[in-house]
């Protein structure tokens, strides 16, 4: 599925994943291979991104909106930083 994290000053991601966990207002949630629909206010905390091939990537963002439409999510936050 497409991921794509864009900030107020552009495109921060965009990949092919298999699975994103999200920091939602009511707690974190995983996104998987044909999630419902669902539209999600997002707090600070920890995105954690699986990509297709088993690597991990995670990222911290500062709140913002997530967008799960089938198989394409869009992370629109306020701020992002890479943590290693």
């Amino acid at each position: 599925m497409r991921l794509d994290i864009l900030t107020p000053a552009g495109s921060y991601y965009s990949g092919e994943v298999r699975s994103v966990t999200l920091p939602g207002s009511e707690g974190p949630f995983q996104v998987l291979i044909g999630h419902a629909p669902i539209i999600s206010e997002l707090e600070g905390g920890d995105v954690v991104i699986r990509e297709r091939g088993g690597r991990e990537s995670l990222f911290n963002i500062s709140g913002g909106v997530a967008e799960v439409k089938v198989n394409k999510i869009t992370v629109l936050a306020d701020s992002v930083q890479k943590r290693f």
